[in-house]
């Protein structure tokens, strides 16, 4: 066992007896705070950070399991909490007020002064931030089931057509601890997302009438998924006819947009993190494969948005940073999950989301 005693950092060898009856020792070294303890595993990763996340904890260090020689004990940030209406709820709670008020000028098409369009901008508003915060309350209530320290939702108001918000995200606090959390985290808040979005889009597609089309009209894209429902809705449709969407309709389409977007296996979406857990290091090829199929994607429909995923995609960087166990592997019944994900995506998907249409 090479290491012991040839350090300047004594506390190594106190965090090593930590390991015990986990690593059986081979080499260790010391670099920048981070030590790195080589050998044998004697209990399988999941285990093994049971066991050893309440042992180092309090010594300010966390376990880190990538291969399955070696354990790498990696420092706590010193978090310092500094005094400020901006440190806690006070900004969750004033963006999200901000994001309500975006979003009401936006379903009322910047006309909020007229009793009519008011409504509208309500109806939308209140439809559209009630799939957005599901979504976001997936992520958090599921996180904090597993013990990872999450901050509360920041919703983004942004006065723009054709949401009034860049929707919401939430900060993790401290690593996740395995693949099977990371799963679980990313997927519950699409999945959630659904269970809110589907029954308002429904609600709102009988709400809405079906008129024939005249002039220049803005039409939304049609995914497999929305077809169906459209159908089931309204039932077939005559040519030159289409179903001019209530707000409550219009903020269900874009909930479900939002979410096919978000399930794109790329970078720190949620796609992301359900593709990292089910492949672990093999997740580039998969960046890479569907960054290709974007490109396609565009080509066929001509909608230059997806050459933008393309962009902001390479722009946050095609890695994704692995949880602390980054061995144990999904169950099968997670993988099923994963494939159910990948069939969303697809049927959620519409090639050509919007677009002008004269008649």
């Amino acid at each position: 066992m090479r290491g012991w005693g040839l350090t300047s950092a004594p506390w190594a060898f106190f965090l090593g007896r930590k390991l015990d009856g986990v690593l059986a020792i081979e080499d260790w070294r010391v670099l920048n705070g981070t030590v790195r303890f080589r050998g044998r595993l004697l209990v399988a990763p999941e285990v093994a950070m049971a066991v050893l996340t309440p042992r180092l904890t309090p010594c300010g260090y966390v376990p880190m399991i990538q291969r399955p020689d070696e354990i790498i004990l990696v420092r706590l940030p010193v978090v310092r909490r500094k005094a400020g209406w901006w440190r806690g709820w006070p900004l969750n709670l004033t963006l999200f007020l901000l994001t309500i008020g975006t979003t009401v000028l936006v379903g009322a098409d910047f006309q909020p002064t007229d009793p009519a369009r008011l409504l509208s901008g309500l109806s939308f508003s209140a439809s559209l931030l009630l799939i957005l915060g599901a979504h976001e309350l997936g992520h958090y209530l599921t996180a904090r089931a597993y013990g990872v320290s999450v901050s509360l939702p920041y919703f983004v108001p942004l006065p723009v057509w054709p949401m009034g918000t860049m929707g919401a995200i939430i900060r993790m606090r401290s690593p996740i601890p395995n693949r099977k959390v990371l799963f679980d985290v990313g997927i519950a808040g699409p999945l959630l997302g659904l269970v809110v979005g589907i029954p308002l889009l429904v609600l709102g597609l009988l709400l809405s009438p079906v008129r024939p089309m005249a002039g220049a009209i803005l039409q939304e894209g049609n995914s497999l998924f929305y077809l169906l429902l459209k159908w089931l809705c309204k039932g077939p449709i005559p040519d030159g006819f289409d179903v001019f969407l209530h707000p409550m309709a219009m903020a269900g389409w874009l909930g479900l947009f939002v979410t096919a977007l978000n399930l794109m296996p790329l970078s720190q979406l949620d796609g992301g993190h359900i593709a990292y857990a089910v492949l672990g290091r093999r997740f580039p090829r998969m960046v890479w494969t569907f960054l290709g199929v974007l490109v396609l994607l565009a080509a066929y429909s001509q909608w230059l948005g997806w050459l933008l995923w393309v962009a902001i995609a390479v722009g946050l960087g095609l890695r994704h940073p692995p949880p602390l166990d980054d061995l144990t592997t999904l169950d099968p019944y997670r993988r099923a999950l994963a494939v159910a994900a990948l069939v969303l995506l697809a049927i959620l998907v519409p090639p050509l989301p919007l677009a002008v249409y004269e008649f």
